[in-house]
């Protein structure tokens, strides 16, 4: 799972034209933290993967690799 919502994050970011660091900022997070997230070293804790899944109007089941249907509910 790690890898898959490592690999959906960068498509996403890139999709919003973001650099890590201003995903970061608007996911209310360091820098580190969000490029762990990237890398598949960490996972990130659930209030900070809606706002992430918020930021980029995707649902938690798509990040996560449950569907590869992006829409949110």
């Amino acid at each position: 799972m790690k890898e898959i919502m490592a690999e959906r994050l960068r498509m996403c970011r890139k999709k919003f034209g973001y650099t890590q660091m201003q995903a970061a900022i608007y996911s209310d997070i360091t820098e580190t933290a969000y490029e762990n997230y990237e890398r598949a070293k960490q996972l990130p804790r659930l209030d900070i993967l809606v706002r992430i899944a918020d930021m980029y109007q995707v649902s938690l089941d798509y990040l996560a690799g449950r569907t590869d249907d992006p829409r949110p509910i």
